[in-house]
C-alpha cells in the first residue's frame, strides 16, 4: 500500500536562504542565477527539519522547490548532507519563467492525480494562498520571515 504524500518546499522551509537575499537587490537575471547557485551554503531551519522528519514517519515526501532544475544535484546533495528525509525532487523546469506560485500549484495538481497529497508546507504567502484557493491542505511555514525580494520568483 502506498503511503500518503506530504509536499515540502525547500527555501524558507528547511533551508535558510537569508544569507543570499542580498543578491536579489537587483532585477538582473544574472543575480537570480547567483542567488540560486549559492544555495549549497544554506544552513538548515531547525523547525522545518524537525517537521520534515516527523512527517516522514508516516508519509512519503516530495520536495517541491522553485529552484531551477539545473540545481538538482546540488539540492539533492544538500538535502542528504543535512540528513533530511529522502523523497522525489520536483523543480522549476528549464526555461520556465512562470512564478513559483503558478508552477507549484500545477505540479501538486499533477501529483494529486496519482497520489494522495495530505499536506503541503511552503513559506511563500502567495503560494500558500494559491493552494488554499484550490482547496488543498496547506501549512504556512512561518518560522523565518518571508522575504519580499523573493516575490519576483
Amino acid at each position: 500500500m502506498t503511503r500518503p504524500v506530504v509536499v515540502l518546499d525547500i527555501d524558507g522551509t528547511v533551508a535558510d536562504a537569508r544569507h543570499r537575499l542580498h543578491l536579489l537587490d537587483t532585477d538582473s537575471p544574472t543575480r537570480w542565477a547567483e542567488f540560486f547557485d549559492a544555495a549549497g551554503a544554506d544552513p538548515v531551519l531547525p523547525d522545518g527539519v524537525e517537521l520534515a522528519h516527523r512527517l516522514a514517519v508516516d508519509h512519503d515526501i516530495v520536495w517541491l522547490t522553485g529552484r531551477p532544475v539545473r540545481l538538482a544535484e546540488l539540492t539533492r546533495r544538500w538535502l542528504t548532507e543535512h540528513g533530511l528525509p529522502p523523497g522525489d525532487l520536483v523543480m522549476q523546469p528549464p526555461g520556465d519563467k512562470r512564478p513559483a506560485r503558478v508552477v507549484k500549484l500545477e505540479r501538486v495538481l499533477e501529483l494529486q492525480r496519482r497520489r494522495k497529497v495530505v499536506l503541503i508546507v511552503d513559506d511563500d504567502p502567495r503560494v500558500v494562498s494559491r493552494f488554499k484557493e484550490a482547496g488543498l491542505p496547506v501549512h504556512h511555514a512561518t518560522w523565518t520571515p518571508w522575504a519580499p525580494a523573493l516575490g519576483n520568483q
